[in-house]
């Protein structure tokens, strides 16, 4: 049993540093054929949008609108994926429910 609680105490302590070294980590997620980049840090804060001028089209915000959704939406699972793989190192690849 005590070994056990070893092992949780590590696990604890390993999860607070990792959690602590993702925030200094990103993902970039671009899409519509590079026009529209989104960088995302690991806390799922937006921290810069870069769009081509050329999908600027007043006439057309939906399509713009459009990009920018699936580029949060594919970024937002890049730190998922992030997330997911640095947890998998730290239990051993054990699946803990409501962890991440």
């Amino acid at each position: 049993m005590q070994g056990m609680m070893k092992k949780v105490q590590k696990m604890q302590k390993d999860m607070k540093k990792m959690q602590e070294e993702l925030k200094t980590r990103t993902v970039e997620a671009t899409v519509g054929g590079g026009t529209l980049t989104i960088v995302m840090n690991a806390e799922k804060s937006v921290e810069s949008v870069n769009i081509d001028p050329s999908v600027i089209d007043p006439e057309d915000k939906e399509m713009l609108e459009d990009l920018i959704v699936a580029a949060v939406n594919e970024a937002s699972k890049k730190v998922d994926d992030l997330m997911a793989r640095e947890m998998s190192k730290i239990t051993g690849g054990m699946n803990l429910p409501g962890m991440f």
